[in-house]
Order: structure tokens, then C-alpha cells, then sequence
């Protein structure tokens, strides 16, 4: 029996950027009331707090919900009324500036570098840089059209790998790429997750939409968890109705 299910944000639980829609908060809601839930993702924990905190209802168990920003190298849990910051691994300033460098240099070289933008393409978020490629701001539809086979983001991915050795470069969302210290990637948070909340890797079930070579999500395969890949926000909804089903006494 699971006892926690765990999920990718974006793709996943909601299209990229965006806050979770009524009914996916809804869903997460009942899905409190039965299990424990974790959400890990490549952004931060403000935009953790637009997309998914300020949605939840208030039937929701806050005390169940776990959040991990930047790919897990930071966990957060509710309690006493607020959420608190159980544990953070971050770049130092050098590590910062070695990263941005190569990724300019590497975006460059993979002839990208004049792509239209919508805000800044490089987003430190203290232990993750991570490089979108149209902007933070950009619209979900020049997004959806930039990269869906992942083509791009794998060319720019195969130049970083060898200028940033000792890091993890990771594709994620729709247009992104995650970097992180080696070794650090969803299977180094799903695992820190097991330990934090005492929870066996054999009773997480883990959904995300890029459990496949080289996406984000796949690491948590090849921990050896459950997985479950969807296609969209919408098969998310499907799994989860049919989880609160299963888990409900």
C-alpha cells in the first residue's frame, strides 16, 4: 500500500507557470485526507506559493503536504500555522557564476542565443540554476511551440554536460534546463524525502509527464520507485481520482 504520492509540478500537476485549477487543488485536497503528498519541482518556493499554496482549500490537511523546490534541494512542511524551511543545500558565489558563464557560452554555440525572450533567461534560485529558454514570462503557447521534442534542450544539454563537470544538468518544464550539484536530481530528493518524513522508498508512488532518458522526472524511476507517467494535466486528474478510490478507508 502507498502511503505517499509524489509528483512533478509542471506538465504534471499544472500547465507551466500556472496556478493549479479548481479542480486539480480539489483533487490534491481529498488526496490529503488519505495519504501523504509531496510536490518536487525545478522552481522556487515563491512560485510554489502561487501555483500550488494559495490554492489549496480549506479542507485541505496542510500538516500532509510536503514541498520540495528546486529539484528537492529544499523541503518544506507546515506546521504551527506556517510553513517552515526544513533543509536547504545551496551554490556557493563561485558555483553561481561558473554555471551562468557556461550556459551563456553553451546557448551561444548551440545557436540559440537570439531567441525572443520574455524576462530573464537565467533564474538563480540559490541551489538550482536554472536557464529558460524563451524567459521567465514567456506565454504557454511560444512555449509549447519552442522545444516538444525536446531536440533543442538536449543539443544545449550534451555541450553543458562536459563544461560543468561535478554538476547535474537536467532537462525540465517545457523550455528549461535544470542544473544542480552532481547527483543531485529527483532521485536525491525523492530519497531525502524518504528519510525526512520516515517514509519507505517502496511506499512512494511517483507521477510526472518526463519520466523518460534525460527529462527531469526520470531519476525517480531509476531510484526504483513506482512511477507513473502522464501525458498531461488532465491523466493527472484520472490517476488521482483513482488513488483517493484505492487509499480511502
Amino acid at each position: 500500500m502507498k502511503r505517499l504520492i509524489a509528483f512533478d509540478l509542471d506538465g504534471t500537476l499544472a500547465l507551466s507557470k500556472q496556478p493549479l485549477d479548481d479542480e486539480m487543488a480539489g483533487l490534491l485536497a481529498q488526496l490529503t485526507q488519505v495519504a501523504l503528498i509531496d510536490i518536487i519541482s525545478g522552481g522556487d518556493w515563491p512560485q510554489f506559493e502561487t501555483q500550488v499554496v494559495a490554492r489549496m482549500p480549506a479542507e485541505a490537511r496542510l500538516e500532509n503536504f510536503v514541498i520540495q523546490p528546486t529539484t528537492g534541494t529544499k523541503l518544506y512542511r507546515f506546521g504551527d500555522g506556517g510553513w517552515t524551511q526544513i533543509y536547504a543545500d545551496l551554490f556557493d558565489a563561485g558555483e553561481s557564476d561558473r554555471i551562468k558563464n557556461a550556459l551563456h557560452e553553451a546557448v551561444k554555440q548551440a545557436g540559440h542565443a537570439d531567441e525572443k525572450t520574455w524576462g530573464p533567461q537565467i533564474e538563480d534560485r540559490g541551489s538550482q540554476i536554472t536557464f529558460s529558454a524563451l524567459g521567465q514570462q514567456a506565454p504557454l503557447d511560444a512555449k509549447d511551440r519552442w522545444d516538444p521534442d525536446h531536440a533543442k534542450r538536449k543539443a544545449i544539454q550534451a555541450i553543458l554536460q562536459p563544461m560543468l563537470p561535478g554538476l547535474s544538468v537536467n532537462i525540465g518544464g517545457s523550455t528549461s534546463i535544470d542544473i544542480t550539484r552532481e547527483g543531485v536530481d529527483k532521485a536525491y530528493g525523492l530519497k531525502k524525502l524518504s528519510e525526512t518524513v520516515d517514509v519507505p522508498l517502496d511506499a512512494i508512488l511517483f507521477l510526472g509527464d518526463a519520466i523518460f532518458p534525460g527529462g527531469n522526472d526520470y531519476p525517480a524511476k531509476t531510484l526504483g520507485l513506482d512511477t507513473v507517467r502522464v501525458r498531461d494535466v488532465d491523466e493527472t486528474k484520472a490517476v488521482v481520482r483513482a488513488l483517493i478510490a484505492c487509499l480511502r478507508p
